[in-house]
């Protein structure tokens, strides 16, 4: 698939994400119907039918590449998947039914088991960021396409997202190694937008959570000039068992 293609797809989804943080906020606004996964995690109406949604126009659009989501059970078992969408109709489930701001819509497709367009939408503070490509990823903002591939900040310091106020040493040890100044307790798949925007530089995580929930701001992240590994800076590649992620480094172009 060229770079064309790839851009074709992302931007005939962008309204279908629209439409999708839209009908997430007005359910939410209605009072959400929640319930609880065999794996102790919530699920909301919400979840659901943005997960039609957006499975919907996807498959739609490329109707011969299989759809993975955290709301399905499609394709969950299959071992030899190399080109695949992963969907995570919404990522921070939690902060979506405690009425917080930092739940995001997300999708990725994967190209070789890798990362080749990412979308997330962040419905509560209206933001919309995507990518098709190495040096193709943008922030929509009143409808303007801006590049992120040069966001960077002025500052000389340098700071960080965490999962929690709480950081284990191994990941301060990180931290101290690119001389993080401070960090700020962020949650859900916004985490690799504001580092791709360059309003943060590094995330540092063990391993936890899916694919689903890392690969979109993956592809954001790398295509605007930042870089994802494990903590043995091994690329991240995706289609692994169960889907399971490994450990996570995010760093953004300000320190490579």
């Amino acid at each position: 698939m060229n770079l064309e293609e790839k851009k074709k797809i992302t931007l005939s989804l962008i309204e279908t994400f629209n439409k999708a943080s839209r009908v997430a906020l007005d359910l939410r606004e209605a009072g959400l119907k929640k319930e609880i996964k065999s794996d102790n995690t919530p699920v909301s109406n919400g979840d659901i039918e943005v997960n039609k949604i957006l499975t919907r126009k996807i498959q739609e659009i490329t109707p011969n590449i299989a759809v993975v989501s955290e709301e399905s059970a499609n394709h969950k078992m299959d071992s030899d998947l190399n080109n695949f969408w992963l969907i995570d109709p919404i990522d921070g489930t939690r902060d979506y039914i405690n009425n917080r701001d930092e739940f995001t819509l997300n999708a990725a497709l994967i190209l070789d088991k890798k990362p080749a367009i990412g979308i997330i939408t962040v419905p509560a503070k209206k933001r919309v960021f995507y990518s098709y490509g190495l040096s193709h990823s943008y922030e929509l903002i009143d409808n303007q396409e801006i590049s992120l591939i040069n966001k960077k900040k002025d500052l000389n310091e340098y700071t960080a997202v965490s999962y929690s106020n709480v950081l284990k040493p191994e990941i301060l040890e990180i931290h101290k190694k690119y001389k993080i100044s401070s960090f700020q307790k962020m949650k859900s798949s916004l985490k690799f937008c504001v580092i791709a925007a360059g309003e943060f530089d590094m995330y540092v995580a063990e391993p936890r959570a899916c694919e689903w929930d890392i690969a979109a701001g993956h592809a954001i992240l790398e295509h605007s000039g930042g870089k994802v590994t494990d903590f043995n800076y091994n690329e991240i590649l995706y289609g692994k068992p169960e889907f399971k992620n490994p450990s996570l480094i995010l760093k953004s172009k300000n320190i490579l």
